[in-house]
């Protein structure tokens, strides 16, 4: 990002997307009382989180 790379803003909205994608599908299964499932969610949002950052700092 920080190189404005041709892809890198399309590359860090689709990780993005998939974290978020990831985190909902996990939730639905830590609902159900999966530890593992709910910490996969957890670290899936902090990613997305980390990418969102990264795309407004790089506007």
């Amino acid at each position: 990002m920080s190189l404005d790379g041709r892809f890198s803003r399309e590359t860090c909205r689709v990780c993005r997307d998939i974290c978020n994608a990831c985190a909902e599908e996990c939730e639905k299964h830590a609902a159900m009382g999966m530890d593992h499932c709910r910490e996969c969610a957890e670290t899936c949002r902090r990613c997305a989180a980390a990418c969102e950052e990264m795309l407004v700092s790089a506007a």
